[in-house]
């Protein structure tokens, strides 16, 4: 038999009890109980609030806080017993408050709703878990640029449209993966300055009516700001939504390295060996060696995605304020920041023990991935790009037809493509030159990789604090 109405928070107005499948479909406390230390450290602020509006005593604020911290203790301990009518992490707490201390924990409600209860619970808790993700996606990027640094002299094919393009350094292709995950520490600060901002003290819709200190609330429980509208404050979940795009952000960077990292290792490429300890085997096929861990990167931003937009349908339609709908936020909250708390240390992982190869590396460069420099061999003698590029086009079809690589033709074979080609067009004919002429920061491609190693190290020591 489900609890009676007149045991739950909301129980005054209902006789009778709640059908047993409609308590379980409305219950939230399977999840939302990780909220536990959120939770209790909301009341522990919010009764000193009361204590100060003189709604209770210094004896009951003496007696609430120590219950508090025995239930505190409980959780902390592993030895909180839920129970039957414990609907959610709040009637949990103040269930057991109420069996430590008795009546005087009635009194710390007054004046506060579930509604900002939950949603100041929520916002304690992705504050502390965003610190976490930060700290996951710089240790990420950190072993990234050191490997590039101690790799810098390793070339390889860069690709476009999944076609070899032009030498790239190896570095190169880590840095700019880095480079897309540091914009995402950047977003994520943004996003925990919309999450610090202090709900508590809204009540349901309309405010509170006992002139609770909310400056005290926010020192307390150390938000940045006081929210300024209480239907706002309690109804929108802008902030949860704008991190599960940010967490479908980040796993679309990190499936899209996992992607090439996955071509990379298998044996058409042979460009680099996952290490065993994040890889796994076929129960069939012994030689198998499967990347599992970067498959699983990939899924699970589809998982991501999927919450992301699944909440948005959620919250498109909702009238003003609270609704029960948004009991949907929790779970994706939580199923975000475990996908990307795991998905980020396993990167790490990755990234930190993955073996290069780099004679395949090199093997696979091509003289034909040097078609732009003989283009630009030509604009360098006055010819206008346009004409060059199409210069070099046809040196190509040349040497595809003659069946010989693009730098087995002679000069006079490319004197039928332009006549500018002269003897030297065999300095062309080196990758390490080809990369040293390229530069996306200015000077040579090598000091341009290296600038870029010491403008991430720089990047890490201000955005590591």
């Amino acid at each position: 038999m489900a609890a009676s109405e007149g045991n739950k928070l909301w129980g005054g107005r209902f006789v009778g009890s709640t059908d047993p499948i409609m308590e379980k479909f409305n219950a939230s406390i399977s999840y939302d109980q990780r909220m536990w230390d959120a939770d209790i450290r909301g009341s522990k602020a919010y009764v000193k609030a009361l204590h100060k509006a003189k709604l209770v005593t210094q004896e009951e604020l003496v007696h609430i806080q120590g219950g508090l911290d025995q239930v505190l203790g409980e959780w902390s301990s592993g030895t909180f017993q839920i129970k039957p009518g414990d609907e959610d992490i709040h009637t949990a707490n103040e269930r057991r408050l109420k069996e430590l201390i008795g009546e005087a924990a009635g009194k710390l409600h007054t004046g506060r709703s579930r509604n900002d209860q939950v949603v100041t619970d929520m916002r304690l808790w992705l504050r502390d878990a965003i610190t976490t993700l930060k700290g996951n996606t710089i240790q990420l990027i950190t072993t990234m640029v050191e490997r590039a640094a101690i790799e810098i002299n390793i070339l390889f094919p860069g690709y476009t449209h999944m076609q070899r393009a032009q030498p790239i350094r190896w570095s190169h292709w880590i840095l700019s993966h880095a480079v897309a995950l540091s914009r995402d520490v950047e977003q994520l600060e943004e996003i925990r300055k919309r999450v610090n901002v202090l709900p508590l003290g809204s009540g349901a819709i309309a405010g509170n009516p006992f002139n609770i200190d909310r400056e005290l609330l926010r020192k307390e429980l150390n938000f940045d700001g006081i929210s300024i509208n209480s239907m706002d404050a309690t109804g929108q979940r802008d902030f949860v939504a704008e991190f599960l795009f940010w967490g479908s952000m980040c796993l679309m960077h990190l499936s899209k390295m996992a992607e090439d990292l996955i071509l990379y290792s298998t044996k058409e490429f042979s460009f680099i060996k996952l290490s065993d300890a994040y890889s796994t085997g076929s129960s069939l096929m012994p030689q198998k060696k499967n990347a599992d861990s970067l498959e699983l990167i990939r899924s699970k931003a589809g998982r991501v995605f999927g919450r992301c937009a699944g909440f948005m349908m959620v919250l498109k339609g909702l009238p003003s304020t609270y609704n029960k709908d948004l009991q949907e936020d929790k779970e994706a909250m939580f199923d975000t920041y475990d996908s990307l708390h795991a998905v980020l240390q396993v990167a790490t992982g990755v990234m930190s023990t993955l073996e290069v190869n780099q004679k395949a590396m090199e093997a696979a460069l091509s003289p034909d991935m040097l078609a732009t420099d003989l283009a630009y061999y030509l604009v360098r003698k006055g010819m206008p790009f346009r004409e060059a590029h199409s210069c070099s086009g046809k040196a190509v079809y040349q040497a595809e037809s003659k069946g010989v690589p693009l730098n087995k033709l002679t000069v006079e074979d490319l004197h039928t493509a332009s006549p500018l080609f002269d003897s030297d067009v065999s300095s062309v004919w080196d990758y390490t030159s080809s990369v040293e002429q390229y530069s996306a920061l200015g000077g040579t491609a090598r000091s341009s990789v290296t600038a870029q190693i010491e403008h991430m190290r720089a990047w890490l020591k201000v955005h590591s604090v």
